[in-house]
């Protein structure tokens, strides 16, 4: 089956490339050109380094979480996956490493025989094309080791992490990168390629199995993925072609429209029959009828290879997107967007940027924990009203600061992304701790029927019992990461390097929420998994906390050296002031702001001590009235 739908992608790889203009036999005078194999060789190994991805990713995913286990272990079907895996990730790291050289050659306009072995290691070292490539080499290389490295469960899940971000690096050089708009761009293209290679390889992996004694609940958990990945992939393709088409004209004006519209055919295709899954052949598999569901899967599959072929067309091929007839905007092409106007209080809070990795994260986690709250109340449970106000709150704030106009200004401007900084590391994490979403997750996701399948709430509660948690929710360890990586940041020149980088800058963003929620869950958090401390010693930590936020502010305040003065002197907006005055400026908001957000955590604080207090005296209590009562205490020491 997977060999067809191989064949499939290949078939229609080749049409579409003839159709779309990607590979053309005209040779231009004074072009250097690489020669008709690299125009041929680049988009098939292209395809099979994706082939080969998606099987691994697929075959890794299915036997870590969607085939039950035995024990500690992966079961024999989950072994023999695994195995297989680990053939396909050596293929894959060999394909990558392939697409480096023939990269190279369609570069530079040379054959691959007239390439230098310096012309090769210099693009793959230097070149963030390269270096993506390299690292997904790298990473296939990683995944077919821990593959072979034993049958734990927790191993295979390792591997399966692995795998799937090893499919994510292209996506952040290919045309999304180099397009404006990065923020969704960029974004929504890794989203679309995660959420179709694991819907693509799970459905492998699944037929893989087959025959397995518990096939139909396997099954059932793969389609649960498939509807999510379905929808994944639908929202994050349309953002991507209209980011692509420039506008909705050239989707029916252009040959690489029409290849779009294909490719919409293709999901449609799949989606009826993900449909006709669910309502049909889902229930005649637990019947005891496997033979609809298989033919209709396999069918599904091969339109899956069919979509694929085209996804590797499409970014062969020239986008329609409208050119500047003065070329490119440099500004644009590092910003994403042009320089903004000067900034005003409407501009700040209108304008937006939205981004697509924080949108679809501030979705995600309002539809979930929404869901878990209404789970509860069905249920007859209660949640207290605050803790809902506080999630839904600190998910609003996020959203609004990484996607309206300030998020805008923070590229350009010191100051702005140092008040987006304090509030992401500062607001966001202490509401979304008050929002105790770990306790809800608990109390909501149900147990799976079969004991030896691990649940979304089974590796959670692996993860909050596990050595990495221990270590992290320590007070003095989440206080380190905390404040390592806020003077890190600023008083090297990695500020700099994250923002010229759409993943950089996005890997910024995140880890000033995780530093910042991991400091705040360990001080006022009420989820389990975190240490049991004394709260004099959690508030030694708070207290220094603050000391080290103030000292980072002064220190900043008195620095006559303009940090990441390379990029803000690239993206200096010529109606803002000197970027040392913009750095001071950025330098007193950090000293200023942390005042309140510490006296929430101070009062928050003090009322947990209390309340331990009582409940600890009104254990004692307890123990000294059955005491009482068992008559152990005297007369005399009741006095």
């Amino acid at each position: 089956m997977a060999a067809a739908a191989t064949a499939t992608a290949v078939l229609v790889l080749v049409v579409s490339l003839r159709f779309g203009g990607a590979v053309d036999g005209a040779v231009l005078p004074g072009i250097p050109t690489p020669g008709m194999f690299t125009v041929w060789a680049l988009p098939v190994v292209r395809m099979l380094a994706d082939v080969l991805g998606v099987l691994t990713a697929g075959l890794t995913v299915t036997a870590a979480f969607l085939l039950p286990g035995d024990g500690r272990s992966v079961a024999a079907h989950g072994w023999l996956l695994l195995r297989r895996a680990t053939r396909l990730a050596v293929a894959w790291a060999a394909a990558s490493t392939a697409l480096i050289v023939l990269t190279v050659s369609d570069v530079l306009g040379l054959p691959v025989t007239g390439l230098s072995r310096q012309a090769i290691l210099g693009f793959a070292v230097s070149i963030n094309q390269g270096q993506a490539l390299l690292l997904q080499a790298g990473l296939a290389a990683v995944v077919a080791v821990l593959s072979r490295g034993g049958v734990s469960r927790g191993l295979a899940a390792v591997t399966a992490v692995l795998a799937t971000v090893a499919l994510l690096p292209p996506a952040f050089t290919g045309h999304a990168a180099g397009a404006g708009n990065h923020q969704v761009a960029v974004t929504g293209l890794a989203l679309h390629i995660l959420a179709a290679s694991l819907w693509t390889g799970g459905l492998a992996g699944l037929l893989l199995v087959r025959r397995h004694r518990r096939f139909a609940d396997t099954a059932a958990r793969y389609s649960r993925l498939a509807l999510a990945c379905f929808a994944a992939t639908a929202i994050s393709g349309a953002v991507s072609a209209a980011v692509r088409l420039g506008g909705p004209a050239a989707i029916a004006e252009s040959r690489y429209g029409s290849l779009v519209q294909l490719k919409i055919l293709a999901l449609l295709i799949v989606g009826v029959a993900g449909a006709v899954h669910r309502r049909r052949s889902l229930p005649a598999l637990r019947a005891g009828s496997p033979r609809g569901f298989l033919r209709l899967a396999a069918g599904e599959l091969v339109v899956l290879g069919a979509a694929l072929g085209l996804a590797v067309a499409l970014s062969r091929s020239p986008a329609p997107v409208p050119q500047e007839p003065d070329g490119p905007d440099p500004l644009v092409e590092l910003l994403g967007f042009d320089m903004p106007a000067p900034m005003t209080a409407a501009r700040l809070l209108g304008g937006p940027l939205p981004d697509m990795f924080f949108l679809t994260v501030v979705a995600v986690g309002l539809l979930a924990y929404l869901a878990g709250v209404r789970r509860l109340r069905r249920a007859g449970h209660g949640w207290p009203v605050g803790r809902t106000i506080c999630w839904v709150a600190g998910m609003l704030l996020l959203a609004a600061i990484t996607g309206l106009g300030v998020a805008r200004y923070a590229y350009v401007l010191f100051s702005v992304h140092m008040v987006q900084h304090m509030v992401l590391s500062m607001a966001v994490p202490i509401l979304l701790v008050g929002g105790a979403p770990v306790t809800l997750a608990l109390w909501a996701l149900r147990r799976p029927a079969d004991p030896q399948v691990r649940g979304a709430r089974e590796w959670l509660l692996l993860i909050l019992h596990s050595r990495a948690v221990r270590v992290l929710s320590h007070p003095l360890v989440a206080l380190g990461i905390y404040v390592v990586s806020l003077y890190g940041l600023y008083m090297g020149d990695l500020l700099g390097t994250l923002m010229r980088y759409h993943l950089g800058h996005l890997a910024m963003l995140v880890h000033f929420v995780g530093a910042g929620y991991l400091l705040f869950w360990v001080l006022i958090g009420v989820d389990p998994g975190r240490r049991r401390v004394h709260p004099a010693m959690l508030t030694a930590v708070h207290f220094l906390a603050m000391v080290a936020h103030a000292f980072f502010g002064f220190v900043l305040l008195q620095s006559a050296t303009v940090i990441a003065d390379g990029w803000y002197t690239a993206v200096h907006p010529p109606w803002a002031g000197s970027l040392l005055d913009d750095q001071r400026l950025g330098a007193s908001l950090a000293w200023s702001f942390g005042e309140i957000p510490a006296v929430i955590v101070m009062l928050v604080m003090v009322r947990q001590w209390i309340r331990a207090d009582e409940r600890e005296q009104a254990r004692l209590d307890r123990a000294a009235d059955r005491a009482e009562r068992a008559g152990l205490l005297s007369a005399a020491s009741r006095d």
